[in-house]
């Protein structure tokens, strides 16, 4: 199994009110395994055990009520080898609903 951790850029959260949001809906995105998220710097970092669809983390985001776009992506610290689709290719940017992706 291998483990990859995203790094997205959130704007809007001003609080731990809203970095709760954005935890309780990115924690439902399929494969995550952990959630680091700051409001002072807008940092969300992702870690999940499958490769992870940025389109549901994007939307996640939104669903709680803020923008965000992809910064990094990289296998965890000390983890020695790169995750496939890794490292390059530009910042994935988009909102939730501009995708049509919304939770019934």
């Amino acid at each position: 199994m291998s483990i990859v951790e995203i790094e997205y850029q959130v704007t809007g959260m001003t609080c731990g009110h809203c970095e709760m949001s954005v935890r309780e809906e990115v924690g439902q995105v399929p494969g995550v395994t952990a959630i680091d998220v700051s409001a002072t710097t807008g940092r969300l970092v992702v870690t999940a055990d499958q490769p992870l669809d940025d389109a549901a983390v994007l939307a996640a985001v939104d669903e709680a009520g803020y923008t965000a776009e992809r910064t990094r992506c990289a296998p965890p610290a000390g983890s020695g080898s790169p995750s496939p689709g890794a490292g390059g290719g530009g910042v994935a940017r988009a909102r939730g609903r501009a995708l049509g992706a919304r939770r019934a």
